[in-house]
């Protein structure tokens, strides 16, 4: 257990498949013979449901089957939803009202599903759709993160979802009235909808007596039981299977109702039955991100050190408690909270609410984005409030590397970190020296130019147990079987080089095995960065145990004692015998021995301690004031993610984590209008970033390496959204600053920018 993987940078061995249109994603592997689903969905954001008719839509030509609500609780269904929910402040739960599979009685959003049909083909599924009578009273649409309002649900009072707090708000009242002086910012953190390369899929088909759920999704244990709870029958009635997947983000690591109607309608029909979301419905439908906004408060004494620090959140939960989001925005929100800093005096109070819109639940970093984001921004604010650089304000404030291991007051203990050798690092890469002079040059020609900063630290997050095993097949080949679930991270790549540097079995022979609850039997699936860290864990204990095993076996055949046996990697070695065999030539002379027993080696091991990636974004943006475009033009990320298995794949994700929260930071901007109706429901309203958005982004790796795993690895999934998004705000916030404007919010779009400055004299001129 003292070795670890080579660090080197390897080509990704699924992208053949996938640049060549051999992936196999859910609709190309849903039977041919399947039936077409199609979704009749909620077309107002609030009423009261008078009359619901599909008798015409059942016997329109080629339909097979309309399910609402009441053929699910029919059949013997469980028809509500999960949904997390908090501790309120005064001792209460957080509201849980019932999110039905199909609407009942009532509709909450503007896409909410009322009903499914199933047909033949597509175009008579919609044609049936068109002659389901629904008639409705309309309600007024919630659409304000305050309480009041009309109601959505009566078990929640002024539409308060939860009203939770950590920390002590009488302590940090006193810390804050004792400040030498106190900044403060009012930070927005807008609603985005993920929009996944692939839109969410599914088919179901029975196999025997048995349910076969194929998902796109981030893991099959979880809907697994949860689709076994809602049909009412034993897990083991319960077949899921997650193919190629293309995008997840957060957003796809979670059950949808689609899902269980299919299953059900497998079961009745009996039938293979399929959907497929297209990219508006996806938009109606999918759990958005985001969406809060925070009082955020910092107190410094006389010498610029923080001594408290206090926020307040309001935070749209959405028409229904997503799986995740109560949980999202209260604990994993706090579990970053005060970031990189030594502050002892914390208090955060979180106040979700139900509105009349798409509900809100994971996507890329699930609450430390959310935090991280509003920190930086009011780091950078203090930074100009109190004359102080601000690099050197976070060097004051930075816990010092002889601190750690170091207990934040949520209750984490960061094992190492060296933020200010990073943040130096950064410095140098992202060419601080010479941003004056680009500045004045961009003066030059009429434009304005703004550098910001972030100083980001991620708790990797998820199911800290994993499973690996390894089976050494009859065609002389090896398969890993992983409770991870790659939606296009690299795992095939990572997994296989991983296992061939522990065995020194060539990675061309090994065949990575995973999203299938048939042959894996149990795994937590991806989220929270927690896939390489958790999953290599367990592959180093399998690596053991199959060592050891084959060391006694070995000792048997050759008459060593299994003790002097040893394994470097790539041979077993004795010393006084000349055998040096592979591990493969050990798995074949077992086979040759019938001992079946070596074929299969399994550990299931627990990650005792998280690990807490972090690292520095250092952007430079330039607006064009006659227009309010702003460009990213530089981008710089210094990451200590401890010691890296592929750093091209790490770079990779990085790069696509700054690209999603460029996204948000510019272009991206859901907007609804006061009766709920989605406004930017296609890409021709919902401005995606291109390209052309997106400036060369330089990654240098400064490790340190954690004492968390015996691998010395931190992820690095989400990393590059959680400090994205206050690096470039602080870069548009620098560059309007000089011309009076002293709040700007996400998503700097040019509108809003253009608005911005209109009135100032200094960017007219």
């Amino acid at each position: 257990m003292e070795k670890f993987g080579k660090s080197q940078s390897v080509r990704r061995r699924e992208d053949v498949r996938f640049l060549t249109g051999e992936g196999r994603y859910v609709d190309d592997i849903a039977p041919a013979n399947a039936l077409q689903s199609f979704v009749f969905r909620s077309p107002v954001a609030h009423a009261v449901i008078t009359d619901l008719d599909v008798t015409e839509a059942r016997a329109a030509e080629g339909v097979h089957a309309v399910y609402v609500l009441a053929d699910l609780e029919a059949a013997g269904m469980k028809v509500g939803m999960r949904g997390a929910t908090m501790p309120n402040r005064d001792g209460t739960q957080g509201a849980a009202p019932e999110r039905p599979i199909l609407a009942r009685d009532r509709l909450r959003f503007v896409g909410e599903p009322v009903a499914m049909i199933v047909a033949d083909t597509m175009a008579q599924a919609r044609d049936a759709a068109e002659l389901i009578m629904l008639d409705y009273d309309d309600l007024p649409a919630k659409m304000d993160m305050d309480a009041g309002g009309e109601m959505l649900h009566p078990e929640a009072a002024d539409n308060v979802a939860y009203d939770w707090e950590m920390g002590d708000a009488a302590t940090a009242e006193a810390v804050f009235a004792s400040a030498h002086r106190v900044i403060s910012l009012d930070v927005g953190d807008n609603r985005v909808i993920v929009n996944s390369m692939e839109p969410r899929g599914c088919y179901a088909e029975m196999e025997g007596a048995r349910f076969h759920v194929a998902i796109n999704g981030q893991g099959v244990w979880g809907p697994k039981e949860q689709l076994a709870e809602a049909l009412n029958v034993d897990p083991d009635m319960i077949r899921v299977t997650n193919p190629d997947t293309g995008g997840g983000f957060g957003m796809k690591g979670m059950m949808y109702p689609e899902y269980f109607v299919l299953a059900h309608a497998a079961r009745d029909l009996g039938r293979p039955v399929r959907w497929m979301s297209e990219r508006t419905e996806a938009m109606l439908s999918d759990n958005a991100g985001r969406d809060l906004t925070s009082l955020t408060e910092l107190a410094f004494d006389e010498n610029h050190r923080i001594i408290g620090y206090r926020v307040h959140t309001k935070a749209n939960m959405g028409a229904y408690n997503s799986q995740f989001a109560q949980a999202i925005q209260t604990q994993l929100f706090s579990r970053v909270l005060m970031g990189v800093y030594d502050v002892q005096t914390t208090y955060l109070r979180s106040v979700g609410y139900y509105t009349n819109t798409t509900q809100v639940d994971a996507y890329r970093g699930a609450g430390r984005p959310e935090a991280i984001y509003i920190l930086e921004r009011a780091m950078d604010r203090a930074a100009r409030e109190l004359g102080v650089d601000p690099l050197e304000l976070r060097r004051i404030n930075f816990i010092k590397p002889d601190q750690f291991p170091y207990a934040t007051t949520v209750g984490e203990t960061y094992d190492v970190g060296d933020f200010n050798k990073v943040l130096s690092r950064a410095e140098v890469e992202a060419d601080l020296a010479g941003f004056a002079a680009r500045k004045a040059a961009d003066a030059g020609r009429g434009l304005l130019r703004g550098v910001g900063v972030c100083y980001y630290i991620e708790s990797i997050l998820g199911d800290p147990t994993e499973s690996t095993k390894v089976e050494f097949t009859d065609e002389g080949r090896v398969n890993i079987y992983v409770g991870t679930q790659s939606n296009g991270q690299g795992h095939e790549t990572v997994y296989a080089k991983f296992l061939s540097d522990q065995t020194g079995i060539p990675v061309d022979m090994i065949d990575v095995v995973q999203g299938d609850s048939d042959r894996i039997k149990v795994g937590g699936g991806t989220g929270g960065s927690r896939s390489v860290t958790v999953q290599n864990n367990a592959t180093l204990y399998t690596v053991s145990a199959m060592t050891e095993a084959f060391a006694v076996f070995l000792s048997e055949e050759i008459g060593v004692p299994a003790a002097e046996i040893t394994f470097d990697d790539e041979r077993f070695r004795a010393e006084g015998s000349n055998m040096t065999p592979t591990m493969l030539e050990v798995a074949e002379m077992a086979r040759g021995k019938g001992r079946d027993d070596l074929m299969v080696h399994e550990r299931r091991v627990k990650l005792e301690a998280r690990s807490f990636p972090n690292g520095c974004h250092i952007t430079e943006v330039q607006i064009d004031p006659d227009t309010g475009v702003t460009t990213v033009e530089r981008y710089t990320v210094v990451d200590d993610f401890g010691n890296l298995i592929n750093p091209m794949l790490a770079e990779g994700q990085v790069h696509g984590g700054v690209v999603q929260g460029i996204g948000q930071a510019l272009t991206e901007h859901v907007q609804f209008d006061e009766d709920g109706q989605l406004l930017t429901a296609t890409f021709m309203d919902y401005a995606l970033p291109r390209a052309d958005d997106v400036p060369y982004i330089g990654f240098t790796s400064e490790p340190v390496p954690s004492t968390a795993n015996i691998m010395g690895m931190k992820g690095c999934g989400e990393a590059g959204t959680v400090g994205a998004l206050a690096a470039v705000a602080n870069a548009v916030q620098d560059a309007l600053w000089d011309h009076g404007v002293r709040q700007a919010d996400m998503p700097f779009t040019p509108m809003k920018v253009w608005e911005l400055l209109r009135d100032d004299p200094i960017a007219a001129e």
